[in-house]
């Protein structure tokens, strides 16, 4: 069973793939997070929201890209 885990994204980053993360770990699109995060940066005045993305972004683990399960012969 594969576990479901809070990273950030860095193929469908902007920024930094934390709203990518959680739009992934929540299984939705990544724009709507986005959005709702523009709005909280607004309705807050900017520093809170700014200094939340900051610290997730250094908390959150990247991604580790997963290696493919295809064997490579070498020919020659």
């Amino acid at each position: 069973m594969n576990k479901k885990r809070l990273e950030r994204d860095r193929e469908r980053a902007v920024i930094s793939g934390v709203l990518a993360g959680l739009a992934d770990y929540f299984e939705q699109d990544p724009m709507l997070f986005r959005l709702t995060a523009v709005v909280f940066l607004i309705l807050t005045g900017f520093f809170p929201g700014l200094l939340l993305y900051i610290v997730a972004a250094v908390m959150m683990p990247k991604r580790v890209a997963e290696k493919p399960d295809v064997e490579y012969e070498v020919v020659g």
